[in-house]
């Protein structure tokens, strides 16, 4: 799964510590995010698309290989 995380969090001129502040944890959990090697709760993706003004399917994209991972 793809994100956009770094790319809103810079139009917002925001931190990985900012975000992480505003949605209530560390900033190794948004870098890990960002980098792929964590896929957040749904409950922590909702605020993080709520803090960023964006849609969650517009933050989070799926991919074909996604569908094929159980």
């Amino acid at each position: 799964m793809k994100n956009l995380i770094k790319v809103e969090r810079a139009r917002f001129n925001l931190s990985q510590t900012d975000l992480a502040t505003k949605v209530g944890v560390t900033r190794q959990t948004i870098y890990a995010i960002e980098q792929g090697k964590f896929l957040p709760s749904v409950l922590l993706a909702f605020k993080i698309a709520t803090v960023l003004n964006i849609e969650v399917s517009e933050l989070f994209i799926m991919e074909d290989f996604d569908f094929d991972q159980s």
